[in-house]
């Protein structure tokens, strides 16, 4: 039930992407059972391949918290994290990862790729798909297909 709570706080953020004519990725990052921060994917806006809602969380969460090491967070989002963000949730430690929709194209917690928990690395994460996947996955069609 609280993975649906904050599934649904990355879908506000998801539709603040869309309203920003972004793609529609949004993400929560939870620590000790409150919200520390969100965001959306802000590519277009900062002109910055890296702008995904995943690393522009796990900035401001560092910098909130005082700290690089988000041992103990949850990170929700709208979409399966890339290669890069996946990556980025490795070194930052998080704890675990909640996704909604898998990303057949470039999913790196699962579909793709699992870099998240692949073992030969330093650190990885619990991982929990799916979560509220039809309603993720259905603002990312709407936006692709406007731009058809």
């Amino acid at each position: 039930m609280e993975d649906i709570l904050y599934m649904k706080e990355a879908l506000l953020e998801a539709r603040a992407a869309l309203a920003q004519d972004e793609v529609p990725v949004g993400a929560v990052l939870v620590l000790d059972g409150r919200i520390i921060c969100r965001d959306h994917n802000r590519r277009e806006e900062k002109s910055d391949a890296t702008a995904h809602a995943e690393i522009l969380v796990l900035r401001r969460a560092g910098a909130i918290l005082g700290g690089w090491r988000l041992s103990g967070a949850t990170l929700y989002v709208t979409l399966e994290p890339c290669a890069m963000c996946a990556g980025a949730l490795v070194q930052a430690r998080v704890d675990r990862l909640v996704y909604g929709a898998a990303d057949p194209k470039g999913g790196a917690c699962g579909t793709l790729y699992n870099l998240v928990q692949d073992e030969r690395l330093n650190h990885t994460l619990e991982v929990t798909p799916g979560v509220l996947a039809e309603e993720c996955g259905q603002l990312l069609k709407e936006f692709f297909r406007s731009k058809r």
